[in-house]
């Protein structure tokens, strides 16, 4: 084993070593040299800065490796340099022996550090070209973007682009005459006519066969699944629909192509087309999600039955209009039209979308301020926002197009167009997944949704649909790689670098060691400690003092085993900590107060305390408050800082001794020794009345309207002290009644001063 363990350590630093000796530094000089030139003339076009990119990513993995070359003999060097001590000061003389020691240990150092210096260098130049090439390129993206062509509404431009738009036409037909017109490509027509034959076909029985399916397939769900399956079932199964009817088309081009009398232009415009009715579909089986014609179907749109028709008409329309789009941009790889040629082709097309868009951002807007729920204020804004945006936007763009800014209406047109299909698309997902999240659970309609997992599960999703966003508004496939790289290098803040190796690495030790915590903290309260004398109170401030610490250890090991410099963050740590103390000043003290409550122990849980006039048991004393649940079974948070500074009254601290007081008067005449007698009878025959000390009657003294007695005894349990003295009262009405003892009551004397009045009617005189 000691063997297989050194093999493994010699071939890890022999790695590291073959990465420094891999690079070579004079082959990249050169080649960042030449880079250097290029960015210089910025003659190459788009795709040729895009190959010089790639290669420099390449250069800058290999670079970014080779920093760690030689890490391992860095640190055994620096150990030995610190194992040689301080370098003496000026004026003091070192051993020759150990001066030329530490003369060449720095030798050795200075070499091993060299590949890294190198790669670090390396690094920096790559990266710098990168960021060059990067600008140049979107410099002139946003020079084409914003560039202005003769507008298409100029009639000269007209009889070019329909020319163009014959001639493709034209082209297509020629070269299905020719294909049919040779005899070696009609024979070739012909062996291929059967399988032609057979996916068309096959097409057409998809095409008219497949909807039926899909409809009657839903219908089935509907009744047999719930309030859930429809929304998932449905999902998938209308999903599988969209993708039949578009298998169908693909079949019929794919016989069209197979035969083989289509030429280049020929396939360019069936792909296109194609594209075109893939998109129609997909717009349409959206506009079903969002605007659904049973009500089965959840969406965030409320709108009535008339306005959804209307938007799946628009959806519909939306996706048709986008697939021209597509149409287009597939055929200008065969058939290269010029700009102006464009701009009067598709600028029909601009404004049919810009119409279709404002007509269903006015729909989105309606159906965002009929939206209720707790969300409905934030949800709300967000739709109408959404909606206005693009009712915005369908005006401006088609405007654009006509004053010239072809480039730029397209940019804004589909990818709006796109953005709003993935919207769409989201907000769909998100039902089926609380919908399937629900069905796994078995929860009703409410609680799905109030279920946290689906709304997270959503968030998700819309995160991993960030780089479609980025895409479909024009970045870059390298942005994204850039993007990705940026984040495995990690972020610099001071000297420490925060990658996600270093974030895993720390939340996975974090999680070992809270769950070690919580592993130590159940075996001392489960096992241990209840096999002590030591009383409750004391085990929770053990298994919490436990807590505590481990979660401090686990937090500072994570840290270190992340790699972080935490004197990298001094400076920051302590400019806030400095404002942390005094805006946080309160919840500080209370929890130092709480460390002081758990250690001291003045309460604890199971306690009867009164603090503030709130009387009741401590349920549970955390860092920044305790929780008190009050005889009215409600619960009393208090801030720790209040039981340490505060007056606290502990009934049961230490133990359930404690005092009741019975006050009661009788009337004047009655025999006190008689009353005395009876009252300390009573108490003495309570059972949770004390004997040691025994109960006392006090003879209090002459009121008003009573001689006044008191009953003071011992109880065991003052947890019982209520019920005691109802039991006392009681005892006390049964005995007095038996002996003929009066309890007196007050009794007052009315002297009306004019009492003719009450029987003349007449007024008395002034003031009576």
């Amino acid at each position: 084993m000691m063997r297989v363990l050194s093999a493994l350590v010699f071939l890890w630093l022999s790695a590291f070593a073959a990465v420094a000796q891999a690079i070579d530094f004079a082959e990249f000089d050169r080649f960042a040299g030449s880079v250097e030139t290029s960015l210089a003339n910025e003659r190459l076009p788009d795709s040729g800065f895009e190959a010089l990119r790639a290669s420099l990513v390449e250069w800058r993995e290999t670079m970014l490796d080779g920093q760690d070359a030689n890490a391992v003999q860095i640190e055994a060097l620096e150990a030995q340099l610190d194992a040689l001590g301080p370098v003496p000061a000026e004026g003091e003389t070192e051993e020759p022996g150990l001066a030329a020691r530490r003369a060449e240990l720095r030798e050795a150092l200075q070499a091993a550090r060299s590949p890294q210096l190198s790669a670090v260098e390396g690094f920096a130049r790559a990266d710098a070209l990168i960021r060059q090439i990067d600008a140049i390129i979107r410099a002139r993206q946003t020079d084409a973007l914003l560039e202005m062509r003769r507008t298409p509404l100029d009639p000269t431009l007209w009889p070019p682009a329909l020319g163009s738009l014959a001639a493709v036409v034209q082209e297509t037909q020629t070269e299905v005459v020719s294909s049919v017109s040779s005899e070696g490509n009609r024979t070739r027509v012909l062996q291929r006519l059967a399988i032609a034959a057979l996916l068309f076909g096959l097409a057409l029985f998809l095409i008219f066969r497949g909807p039926r399916w899909i409809e009657n397939l839903l219908s089935r769900i509907e009744a047999g699944t719930g309030v859930h399956g429809p929304t998932v079932y449905g999902f998938l199964v209308s999903f599988a629909g969209v993708v039949v009817a578009v298998l169908g088309v693909s079949l019929i081009n794919a016989a069209l192509i197979s035969t083989g009398i289509l030429g280049s232009t020929g396939r360019a415009v069936a792909i296109g087309v194609n594209a075109a009715i893939v998109s129609y579909a997909v717009g349409r089986w959206l506009g079903g999600r969002m605007f659904p014609e049973r009500q089965s179907i959840p969406t965030a749109l409320r709108l009535d039955d008339r306005e959804r028709t209307n938007g799946r008409r628009l959806a519909s329309s939306l996706g048709l209009l986008s697939g021209l789009f597509s149409l287009q941009a597939i055929v200008h790889q065969t058939v290269d039209f010029n700009v102006d040629t464009l701009s009067v082709l598709m600028f029909p097309v601009f404004v049919l979308l810009g119409i279709v868009l404002f007509r269903l951002g006015r729909l989105v807007r309606l159906g965002g301020s009929r939206e209720d729920g707790e969300q409905a204020n934030f949800g709300s804004r967000v739709i109408r926002l959404l909606g206005g945006v693009v009712q915005f936007l369908a005006i401006a763009a088609p405007v654009l197009a006509a004053i010239g800014f072809f480039n730029l209406a397209r940019g804004i047109l589909y990818p709006l167009t796109l953005t709003l299909g993935l919207i769409a698309f989201l907000m769909a997902l998100h039902y089926v997944l609380r919908a399937g999240f629900a069905l796994l659970r078995g929860l009703g309609d409410d609680e799905a949704k109030e279920a946290l997992t689906p709304v997270l599960l959503s968030l998700g999703a819309t995160l991993c649909a960030l780089p479609a966003f980025a895409l479909i508004w024009g970045a870059r496939n390298s942005d994204l790689g850039e993007v990705w790289s940026q984040f495995k290098t990690g972020i610099r803040l001071g000297d420490a670098t925060i990658s996600p190796g270093n974030v895993l690495t720390l939340a996975v030790v974090f999680a070992i060691g809270f769950g070690l915590t919580r592993l130590v903290q159940g075996t001392l309260r489960s096992s241990v400690l209840p096999r002590t004398k030591m009383d409750k109170g004391g085990q929770n401030a053990i298994v919490s003092g436990v807590g505590y610490v481990g979660m401090t250890i686990a937090a500072l090991v994570s840290i270190t085993a992340a790699g972080l410099n935490l004197s990298s963050f001094a400076i920051v740590i302590g400019a806030l900590g400095v404002g942390i103390g005094f805006g946080l000043q309160n919840i500080v003290n209370n929890f130092v107060s709480g460390i002081i409550l758990l250690i001291e122990r003045p309460i604890g849980e199971g306690d009867w305390v009164e603090v503030n006039g709130q009387m009741g048991i401590v349920k549970a004393i955390s860092v920044r408050s305790t929780r008190i649940e009050t005889f009215d079974r409600t619960d009393v948070i208090v801030p720790n800082g209040d039981l340490i500074s505060g007056t606290v009254t502990n009934w049961t601290r230490g133990n359930s001794i404690g005092r009741v007081i019975v006050p009661v008067g009788v009337a004047y005449g009655n025999d006190t020794q008689k009353v005395a007698a009876i009252l300390k009878e009573i108490a003495d025959d309570n059972p949770l009345v004390a004997v040691n000390p025994p109960p006392n009657v006090i003879f209090q003294g002459f009121g008003a309207d009573s001689m006044d007695f008191e009953i003071r005894a011992i109880l065991t349990d003052i947890s019982f002290g209520l019920s005691v003295k109802s039991a006392i009262n009681h005892e006390i009405a049964r005995r007095f009644t038996e002996e003929g003892i009066e309890i007196p009551f007050a009794q007052r004397d009315i002297w009306i001063r004019n009492p003719e009045t009450l029987t003349s009617g007449e007024p008395g005189p002034e003031g009576a």
